[in-house]
């Protein structure tokens, strides 16, 4: 049993067809040493130019805010999703910040609220499997929270090695990464007291997965990990959320309470962790990342509500 493996620096990545790559990261480390303000305005006016550009990625996201809050007005979902892309372009700003921040500029933008919940069942030598969502600024959070109780996170390998490497390195500067199909090694992990990050909230597809409510939508294929690693590993399953202030500088992390008496059938653990979902979304919802498509795996026989 072991982590993952980290990828290695090799003397192929300085091949030419990999010279955009290097340009891009070069481009993201430069980012990451304007000041903040730069950053912010500039991202959300790259998030508006990918509004304009990404007609289907503008309609998807309509259509999650559709399906989710059928009682939003049409004029109310333009607006979110207008919003939501402002925040979408900052994000890659966002991720220049969790990769090359140093930690004294991380802590200035950063508050926190509920890590005693974690240092308690830290000194108890109790797992925890962090729950997050794919908010725009899951990266930064991660990052953030490592620089006070760092932890690991699942991983999924990048098909370009030398963004991988890249990525790799930027994530695991106060974390640990596990490969995403090692169940064995997560599990491990939280036997011995580890903070795990763990993300529910997205269509992961048929396999280990149920249907269950997820807002308006009453069949939202959610996976079944949650319910296994939560009981395998003995862990507590603890809520997080990191939400930007709407004028930007100030990042607020909150570690919420821990779900009590986490079900142990896969079906009724679906339904609790999607309630878990839902309020983490609530708590930024123009924050969080509509431009997926959710819902694309539907029961067999219903059709598509794309």
């Amino acid at each position: 049993m072991s982590d993952f493996s980290p990828p290695k620096f090799q003397i192929g990545f300085l091949h030419p067809r990999y010279l955009h790559t290097w340009l891009g990261v070069g481009l993201m480390y430069l980012a990451s040493w304007l000041p903040y303000r730069v950053q912010f305005y500039a991202g959300r006016g790259l998030g508006r130019l990918m509004h304009t550009l990404m007609k289907r990625r503008v309609k998807i996201a309509d259509r999650n805010l559709a399906l989710c809050f059928p009682e939003m007005s049409p004029a109310s979902r333009q607006a979110m999703v207008k919003e939501n892309f402002a925040n979408s372009g900052l994000a890659l700003f966002e991720t220049c910040m969790a990769w090359f921040w140093p930690s004294w500029r991380i802590k200035k933008h950063m508050v926190f609220e509920g890590i005693d919940k974690l240092k308690h069942l830290e000194s108890q030598g109790q797992g925890v499997l962090v729950i997050a969502v794919h908010s725009m600024n899951l990266e930064l959070g991660a990052r953030a929270l490592g620089e006070v109780t760092p932890g690991v996170g699942v991983y999924r390998p990048n098909n370009n090695p030398v963004y991988d490497w890249f990525q790799h390195r930027g994530r695991t500067r106060h974390n640990g990464a596990i490969d995403r199909k090692d169940v064995k090694t997560m599990i491990h992990h939280l036997k011995q007291g580890d903070r795990m990050w763990y993300a529910p909230d997205h269509d992961y597809g048929r396999r280990r997965s149920t249907f269950a409510p997820l807002f308006a939508v009453e069949k939202a294929c959610t996976t079944t990990g949650t319910s296994l690693l939560a009981h395998a590993g003995h862990a507590a399953v603890v809520p997080f959320s990191i939400v930007r202030d709407r004028r930007g500088g100030q990042y607020r992390i909150t570690i919420h309470s821990p779900l009590q008496d986490f079900p142990k059938d896969a079906d009724a653990a679906a339904v609790v962790t999607n309630r878990a979902v839902e309020q983490l979304i609530l708590q930024a919802p123009e924050q969080y990342m509509w431009l997926h498509r959710r819902f694309k795996t539907r029961p067999e026989g219903e059709p598509s509500l794309y």
